[in-house]
């Protein structure tokens, strides 16, 4: 009596067309894919970054965004002139707090008031720039006086000063102009009171700075002609003095 065994369908397959392993060949293990372990804490932490660094950049945008209304120069205004409607207009500026600036509202008091200083179209008008007083008054002159480095104190020099220009000139002249003869005394330099009106940047050069005073109308142009020669210095008056 004769047994015939019939192989398993899957069996027969492989045996049929060699399988993917071949005869004799062991099957392959399968491969195993380990899940990776939640860190909640570390999860935790992501998002709260996330959303502090979001949160920063709102409040950073939201304080750049904030604009203040501010007035800015509108056209040039010499010293000491006063200040008009049409000098001054209003601006809208986003500017740090340590930015001292004249607000819009006030326009109406900048009004007749008069430039400390030189103000320059399109720049920013803040309140050290007025003055309700003119330091070019009636019956003065503006003169620049251009001054070395040795002809004037290294002490910084400010608009309302009270100042004396001192004449310097050569020694054997002014011996000469005295009737006298040289290396004798020719007595105490001639000097004249003046107010600081501007104070120039130093030239890169030189190191010249031009100094505008206000002098009384009639001696304007006697200092002029000293300061053509170069032949003067400034000495800063005592507080209080002329």
């Amino acid at each position: 009596m004769s047994t015939t065994t019939t192989p398993a369908p899957g069996r027969a397959a492989d045996l049929g067309t060699g399988g993917a392993c071949g005869p004799g060949k062991p099957a392959a293990a399968p491969r195993v894919v380990r899940q990776r372990r939640r860190r909640p804490g570390l999860i935790a932490l992501s998002v709260a970054l996330i959303a502090a660094g979001g949160l920063s950049g709102a409040l950073l945008f939201t304080a750049s965004g904030q604009r203040s209304g501010v007035l800015v120069v509108a056209r040039d205004v010499p010293v000491g002139t006063a200040i008009t409607d049409a000098d001054l207009a209003p601006a809208s500026l986003a500017l740090d707090p340590a930015v001292k600036a004249v607000s819009a509202a006030r326009k109406g008091e900048m009004v007749g008031q008069h430039a400390a200083v030189a103000l320059t179209a399109g720049s920013l008008l803040s309140p050290a720039q007025v003055s309700s007083s003119s330091l070019v008054k009636a019956g003065e002159q503006l003169v620049g006086v251009a001054l070395k480095p040795s002809q004037f104190p290294a002490s910084r020099l400010s608009p309302g000063q009270k100042v004396l220009i001192v004449s310097t000139p050569d020694p054997v002249q002014a011996a000469a102009a005295a009737g006298g003869k040289p290396g004798e005394p020719a007595g105490a330099p001639k000097t004249l009171a003046a107010t600081v009106v501007a104070v120039g940047e130093a030239a890169p050069a030189t190191g010249v700075v031009t100094v505008d005073v206000a002098v009384p109308a009639a001696d304007g142009p006697t200092l002029a002609a000293r300061v053509a020669t170069g032949a003067v210095a400034l000495i800063v008056a005592a507080q209080g003095g002329s």
